[in-house]
């Protein structure tokens, strides 16, 4: 007990405003937890298929690629999957790339979505820290102009250390929400780039296997001539 008496005295001292502070740090907290999960669920599925699905990508067998990939609900299964599907409809590097970008344009967003509302979140911790002051300090001069005069200075400093508590905890919420959310953008960013990773790899051997092919298909031309 003799633990929680000063926390919940320094909370009952910062004023009204501590318990929306609270309720921002509540909730900021809900959304980093599920956001970390999430990211790190898509991230453990993204590192299976990708080692299911590197050997055949290196072995240039797209039909057992298109295979691994068709039933994989993974982001990484998503990009290459779109890939895959034009890889033998079409001829052009670029047609397929701007497809996988277009994928990724749906998939990103996912990645990021509610990551900035800790920013926010952060933000108004510390704004309301700062009304909750504002508004302890209108009360406490407020309060000392009645009172006797020997009493004001004691009065006075005691109001504003009061004040002082919702500043506190303000910036004592919005400082870890802020390096939460700089983790996660991190780790956003890292599935970002290892799905631009994929795209690349997966374009690059595309456009191997197609100039293998030409150069076959120029050598079978040049050895017809030759016949003739």
């Amino acid at each position: 007990m003799e633990f929680f008496y000063p926390i919940v005295k320094f909370f009952t001292a910062g004023g009204a405003y501590m318990l929306p502070i609270l309720l921002v740090g509540a909730v900021a907290i809900a959304i980093a937890i599920e956001r970390y999960i999430t990211l790190a669920m898509m991230s453990a599925r993204n590192r299976g298929t990708w080692s299911r699905v590197e050997p055949a990508l290196t072995s240039g067998d797209f039909d057992k690629m298109r295979e691994l990939t068709s039933k994989d609900d993974s982001p990484i299964a998503r990009v290459l999957n779109m890939g895959l599907a034009l890889q033998g409809a079409v001829r052009r590097r670029d047609d397929v790339e701007k497809a996988i970008q277009e994928s990724m344009m749906e998939i990103v967003p996912q990645l990021e979505k509610r990551t900035h509302y800790l920013a926010t979140a952060a933000n108004v911790a510390t704004l309301l820290g700062l009304l909750g002051t504002v508004s302890g300090l209108i009360h406490s001069f407020a309060a000392v102009a009645t009172v006797n005069p020997a009493e004001k200075a004691n009065l006075l400093s005691a109001s504003i250390s009061e004040a002082m508590n919702c500043t506190a905890f303000g910036l004592m919420t919005a400082v870890p929400i802020l390096v939460v959310h700089a983790f996660l953008q991190s780790k956003t960013q890292g599935l970002s780039d290892g799905l631009e990773t994929a795209a690349i790899r997966f374009l690059n051997a595309l456009s191997a296997r197609q100039a293998a092919r030409a150069e076959s298909r120029l050598e079978l031309v040049q050895k017809s001539a030759s016949a003739a």
